[in-house]
């Protein structure tokens, strides 16, 4: 049974024929603010003022359009909420947030901040002023709500304005936004009637012909309460002493009311309060749905009745099809149905779920199951629902499904006990996850059992359309995924291996998953053949399935397996033909992180500037485009380039950030930050913070080698390496020595041909500072060969200047010559650009020229005429160059360009 949105929750409330004008409180709402919040109780008219400023806001601006929702519970779930904020603005326009929801149904994992970054996007295009109006905002209670109503609110288009009804202040940045005078506000004090108000509702509206004292004591009593004067009306219409009638009630608003619908009750014919008691407990009527909780016919024409009435109902649509009880009007009913006919509840919740189960409405059809207490059959439901409902992200609303369900209940039935466990799982409570996969594996093994002993709970029988076989391969992937979560590597392997052996070739979806989690098993332990072999076939079922969102999300990681492997080629050729992909389907919005992953491998390959490119597109997408656990990466490769360019103070502070942002996820942790801190300040020449760094992590040269420390033993042998030359340790040389010569048999042995570099590089370093020089250039020799095919640049020239000298003497020697010499070239720009940034303002290319030639015997006029220039303009630059270079003379200039390697 799929969900579906309710259209009745979209409508703009028309003003009603009673209607008091209310002039004052139109001019204080005044022009359209990025907020208007109308806050007061219940009863005080917030959605009839919101509905009669935006009638003559229409009239006045024939351009302005609303968009209106109705919020209820339900909307506490944010994928639901931003779904229907969403289909109210397309009542507008159809196209209008059609990425947003694209973002939501094809990336399960992206945060919602992306799908409303898009939406911001699109309504930023939008034609005209549009005024969007969240009404009864107070049922809102889920923080992420209000945070994503917040950062609406933040980012708003300047043609885009928020309007809010609520019967309480919500937690969002009013002050702020009162400060600026961005924010209109209406409150209880400023919405109750005055005496010339109330003398019209009830004179004229009401046609009650009262005295002026009545009124005036009417007015007293309720202190201007709107729907405590609307109630006293209806009642005196079948009182003849109107003074003895006031005199009657007082007190606070609850017992006025109490007293009053009590009234109003009393003075129905008996139908007509049959009828309201009888479908109190629906949040919204429509004729044939009245007619089954009644057991009755006439249902549409009792409802169209109660509305000319003015009997506290109002249209939800145009075609005035479904209604709505006033919510103090109903609280009241409900409360009498309680107390006076409590025997009827279930039963009237059953009808009621039975109807909306028929057509179509999932979330009331439960909802109303639940209240009739019948949770074996909202249990079913709520399977039934599943689907739609894990599609839709709503993990909220099956989070308060289940949880409203007894326990023994969700036990035995193993499909709601797999989605008890998922959703424990992506909550990251781990301990409770596996109780859970345990009930759902005992209960498909006791599923339709044959014998059914008398007295014992009901068998569990799936419903129609359930496909029982998967379940054990999603139980499976699942501990896969906890055993993930946990970091225990042979424990993913085996039950996504178990997965596999589970599923059928056309179970693509888990198949994929399956696969997936096998291969990042295979990476953590440092089995890249694997690791890459297993990947493949989870990407090729993703595509099979035509999950477009997961197969571009998965090139990350299978790009970063490639790079390790030593494969940048192929890391490339991935990145690139995922992005193609994405544009290809309409996605860019989902590219960010393949921006981040595609500018890493640029930059090893020593293409600076299109690395940075790739990045400034990423940022330009929005931080809110990439997956929560990948946005620290941006950081880190922006690092990575300021590190190539000379800039380590800078680097550090970028690979802060990003350990700030840093958020487990399900994929091995190969590089950790704290490690690349590390390397930064091993070439800041920071030693003793590098040493301190080693000791937390316990490291040592001796220790029992794994893939997922070989980062970190990469980097202790960078140190090692560091403290040997800046101190003469031939202990640490020695150290670092025999650390490289195990790493290597072990990266070797696993294929690891992206740590082979590596560590070919390093050992060329500590073979050249042993003064072993043959061995040293075998060394790099090796790792030459084996990287030009691919294009590695910043591998060699992140070393510094020891490899810079081992580089020339390999060029001395002829050693692969196209190769060094790029690399040589390659140095020569580090240096320049690492020059530059101790300068207050780089050079210009021309005012480079104009410093080569100051070096010559050349004159000031001979210059200018070898360079096409007029004197004037050569002085300009001159006085250019000596601000930059901080000297006064040409002669100063040509020593301080010569010092900084200019010239």
């Amino acid at each position: 049974m799929p969900t579906r949105l309710l259209a009745t929750k979209l409508h703009v409330p028309a003003p009603r024929s009673q209607l008091v004008p209310r002039p004052r409180l139109l001019d204080r709402l005044g022009p359209l603010r990025t907020l208007t919040l109308v806050s007061a109780p219940a009863g005080f008219g917030k959605t009839t003022l919101l509905a009669e400023w935006i009638a003559r806001n229409g009239q006045c601006e024939p351009d302005l359009r609303v968009a209106w929702l109705s919020l209820d519970d339900g909307d506490n779930d944010v994928s639901r909420f931003l779904a229907y904020v969403v289909a109210a603005l397309q009542t507008l326009d159809a196209d209008l947030g059609s990425e947003a929801l694209s973002l939501l149904a094809d990336v399960p994992a992206l945060p919602v901040d992306a799908a409303l970054t898009a939406l911001i996007n699109d309504a930023a295009t939008a034609q005209g002023r549009v005024v969007l109006v969240l009404d009864d905002y107070h049922v809102i209670d889920a923080g992420p709500v209000h945070q994503a109503v917040g950062f609406l609110l933040d980012h708003l288009p300047p043609q885009l304005h928020l309007a809010i009804a609520s019967r309480s202040d919500p937690p969002l940045p009013l002050a702020r936004l009162r400060s600026r005078g961005e924010l209109t506000e209406l409150r209880a004090a400023d919405l109750r009637f005055t005496r010339e108000e109330a003398v019209d509702f009830l004179n004229r509206a009401m046609d009650l012909g009262l005295s002026a004292d009545d009124i005036e004591a009417l007015e007293t009593r309720t202190e201007g309460w709107i729907a405590g004067l609307q109630l006293a009306a209806l009642s005196l219409r079948q009182h003849q002493d109107v003074a003895g009638f006031i005199s009657t009630f007082t007190g606070s608003h609850r017992f006025v009311i109490d007293y009053l619908v009590e009234e109003v009750l009393q003075h129905q014919p008996d139908d007509v309060r049959e009828f309201l008691l009888r479908t109190a407990f629906l949040d919204r009527l429509t004729g044939p749905l009245c007619d089954t909780v009644t057991g009755l016919d006439g249902g549409s024409a009792m409802l169209a009745s109660l509305d000319r009435d003015n009997l506290f109902v109002s249209a939800l649509d145009d075609q005035r099809q479904w209604y709505r009880y006033h919510h103090l009007f109903a609280d009241v009913l409900r409360s009498r149905v309680l107390q006076e006919h409590l025997d009827r509840v279930p039963a009237l919740h059953a009808a009621a779920s039975e109807w909306y189960e028929r057509n179509g409405f999932a979330e009331d059809a439960v909802r109303h199951a639940l209240s009739a207490g019948d949770f074996d059959r909202a249990a079913g439901l709520m399977e039934s629902a599943l689907p739609e409902a894990r599609r839709s992200r709503h993990d909220a609303m099956l989070l308060a499904w289940l949880t409203s369900l007894p326990d023994e209940l969700v036990r035995r039935r193993p499909v709601l006990s797999v989605v008890r466990a998922w959703l424990l799982l992506v909550a990251g409570d781990l301990d409770a996850v596996e109780p859970w996969l345990d009930e759902a594996e005992r209960g498909l093994g006791t599923a339709l059992p044959t014998d059914h002993p008398t007295g014992a709970p009901a068998p569990y029988s799936p419903v129609e359309g359930a496909d029982l076989h998967l379940l054990p391969v999603t139980i499976a992937i699942y501990r896969s995924s906890l055993a993930q979560a946990r970091g225990d590597i042979p424990g993913t392997g085996e039950h996504a291996r178990h997965a596999l052996e589970l599923t059928e070739p056309g179970d693509h979806l888990e198949r994929g998953a399956a696969a997936g989690l096998l291969g990042l098993a295979s990476w953590a332990s440092g089995d890249l053949e694997t690791a890459v072999q297993t990947f493949s076939v989870a990407v090729t079922g993703l595509r099979a399935a035509g999950n477009l969102a997961d197969e571009l999300s998965s090139t990350l990681v299978f790009a970063d397996m490639q790079i390790a492997r030593g494969r940048l080629r192929e890391a490339r050729r991935l990145h690139e033909r995922a992005l193609d992909l994405a544009t290809a389907h309409g996605r860019p919005r989902a590219t960010a992180d393949l921006h981040v992953g595609l500018s890493e491998v640029l930059r090893e390959q020593g293409d600076l500037d299109a690395a940075t490119d790739h990045l400034q597109t990423s940022r330009a997408l929005g931080e809110h485009t990439s997956l929560t656990e990948n946005r620290y990466r941006w950081f880190v490769a922006m690092a990575r380039i300021r590190e190539a360019e000379g800039d380590l103070d800078g680097a550090l502070e970028l690979l802060d950030e990003a350990e700030r942002r840093y958020v487990r996820g399900f994929f091995p942790i190969v590089r950790p930050i704290p490690a690349m801190k590390a390397r930064i300040r091993i070439g800041q020449r920071r030693l003793p913070e590098a040493v301190e760094w080693s000791r937390e992590r316990g490291l040592s040269a001796a220790d029992d080698l794994s893939y997922l420390h070989e980062f970190e033993h990469l980097t202790l042998a960078r140190l090692l390496l560091a403290e040997h030359r800046l101190h003469g340790g031939q202990a640490a040389l020695r150290d670092a020595v025999g650390l490289l010569e195990r790493l290597l048999a072990a990266a070797e042995a696993s294929g690891r041909t992206g740590s082979v570099n590596e560590i070919l590089v390093l050992q060329a370093l500590a073979d050249a500072a042993q003064g072993h020089r043959a061995p040293a250039l075998a060394a790099l020799d090796r790792a030459l060969t084996q990287t030009r095919p691919e294009g590695h640049v910043r591998l060699f020239l992140d070393e510094g200047a020891p490899m810079v000298a081992l580089l020339r003497a390999a060029a001395q020697q002829g050693i692969a010559p196209e190769h060094v010499g790029r690399l040589l070239r390659a140095s020569e720009g580090d240096r320049a650009t690492a020059v530059t940034r101790h300068l207050t303002e780089p050079l210009t290319k021309r005012e480079l020229q104009v410093l080569g030639l100051l070096q010559t015997d050349l004159s000031g006029p001979e210059i200018a005429r070898e360079l096409f220039l007029s004197l004037n303009t050569l002085r300009t630059h001159n006085k250019h160059i000596f601000g930059k270079l901080g000297v006064g003379s040409r002669p100063a200039a040509v020593r301080r360009a010569e010092q900084l390697g200019l010239l």
